[in-house]
C-alpha cells in the first residue's frame, strides 16, 4: 500500500514527471490545448494516478503536488504559450485549495503569469459548495480561466452551474459512453446533450470520446472541443508539441 510517506519522497527525488491529453476543437479537428496530468515513475512502472491521488486529498501534499504541477507546466509549456494565440493549458486543482492564495502565488510567480489567460485552472464537481468564494478569487486576484470538471447531465447540475459563472464545462466520461449504447437515441442524456449546445453562457469540452460515433454525437450536439483517445492519447511534451504542430490552427 502506497503511504503518504513515499509520495512525499517521491516529489523530493523528482519521480513525477507530466502528460498531455489534447484538446481538439471539433469545428475543425484542430488541436486548441491540453490538460497537464500528473504521472509518478516508480522504479520500472508508471503508478496510475489513481492510486496515489485519492491518498493526498486533504493533506499538505495535495497543495504541494499542485503548486508543483504549476511550476512544470510553466518550464516545459511557457515558451509554447508564449507563442501561440487561442491556446490554453488545463491544470487540476484540488477543492481544498480554492480558497487560499498559494495557487495563484505560484502562479503569478511563475513563467505562465505572462499567459495567465490561457491557463484554465479545472475543478471537479465536488468542489462546488465553495463556489462563490471560488468566484470571487478568479474575479479578483488572477486572469486564469475556469472549468467545472467531470460534469454529469442532469437538472441538480444544471442549477448549479447557473450560479457558478466557469468558462468551461467538461462532460464527464461516464455521460460520453452513453453514446454507445442501444437506447442513446431516445435517452434523457441525449436531450440534455443538446441542450448544452444552446448554452451560449459556456464553452464544454466532451471527455473520453473515444470512437468516431461519440465524436460525431457530441459535435452534432454542438459540443465545442473533446478530449479522448480517438484524437490522442496523453503525451509527454516533446510529442504534445510534435502532435500540435501537426493538428494547430
Amino acid at each position: 500500500m502506497i503511504t503518504l510517506a513515499e509520495i512525499e519522497a517521491a516529489l523530493d527525488n523528482n519521480e513525477f514527471f507530466l502528460e498531455y491529453l489534447p484538446t481538439i476543437r471539433l469545428s475543425d479537428n484542430r488541436c486548441v490545448g491540453a490538460e497537464a496530468l500528473i504521472r509518478w515513475q516508480r522504479n520500472d512502472k508508471v503508478v496510475p494516478p489513481l492510486e496515489f491521488i485519492p491518498l493526498i486529498e486533504g493533506s499538505v501534499l495535495s497543495g504541494m503536488i499542485t503548486y508543483w504541477v504549476i511550476d512544470k507546466v510553466a518550464e516545459e509549456l511557457a515558451e509554447w504559450l508564449n507563442k501561440h494565440d487561442n491556446v490554453h493549458v488545463g491544470i487540476n486543482v484540488p477543492p481544498e485549495l480554492w480558497g487560499r492564495g498559494g495557487v495563484f502565488y505560484t502562479l503569478k510567480k511563475s513563467a505562465l503569469n505572462s499567459n495567465a489567460s490561457k491557463v484554465i485552472f479545472e475543478l471537479s464537481e465536488r468542489g462546488i459548495p465553495d463556489r462563490m468564494g471560488v468566484q470571487t478569487i478568479l474575479e479578483n486576484i488572477s486572469k486564469a480561466k475556469m472549468a467545472l470538471d467531470d460534469m454529469q447531465l442532469g437538472e441538480a447540475n444544471i442549477l448549479a452551474l447557473a450560479q457558478l459563472n466557469v468558462d468551461y464545462i467538461k462532460i464527464d466520461k461516464s455521460v460520453i459512453d452513453l453514446i454507445l449504447q442501444d437506447d442513446w437515441a431516445t435517452s434523457l442524456q441525449k436531450k440534455q446533450l443538446a441542450n448544452c449546445g444552446y448554452d451560449s453562457n459556456h464553452l464544454y469540452i466532451a471527455e473520453g470520446v473515444e470512437t468516431k460515433k461519440q465524436a460525431q454525437v457530441v459535435a452534432k450536439a454542438g459540443i465545442q472541443f473533446a478530449q479522448g483517445w480517438y484524437f490522442s492519447r496523453s503525451l509527454k511534451v516533446d510529442e504534445f508539441l510534435a502532435y500540435f504542430a501537426q493538428k494547430s490552427p
